[in-house]
């Protein structure tokens, strides 16, 4: 069965399908931040939803990080390494993007398990 939570016009931003949850490319609430905090909005964020479906960040299976300049990777990953114990770190890729929209620096999309 597949499972979709929080949809808009375009896309549902969790879909859950044989005990695999996948959510949808996350943004800060507020991009008036630095690379820093945008990055850690999006962690709570991310941690919100998961709790939403019964899951939680020690259970990522895969993470897409897509960041507007490759020179912030060191302060992203900052943040995502205090966010993750390196026990619970999950396959990754970061890609660099001309643009994600007026202010965003950052965009992360993951996939996560149930148990």
């Amino acid at each position: 069965m597949i499972k979709r939570v929080g949809g808009s016009e375009i896309l549902h931003s969790i879909v859950e399908h044989g005990g695999v949850i996948y959510l949808s490319g996350i943004t800060a609430d507020d991009t008036s931040g630095g690379m820093s905090e945008q990055a850690a909005d999006i962690c709570r964020k991310i941690d919100g939803l998961l709790a939403e479906v019964g899951s939680d960040r020690t259970k990522l299976l895969t993470a897409q990080i897509f960041i507007t300049d490759m020179s912030e990777k060191p302060a992203m990953n900052a943040v995502w390494t205090k966010w993750l114990a390196p026990e619970h770190l999950p396959c990754r890729a970061t890609i660099g993007v001309a643009d994600l929209g007026p202010g965003i620096r950052i965009e992360i999309m993951v996939t996560a398990g149930r148990d």
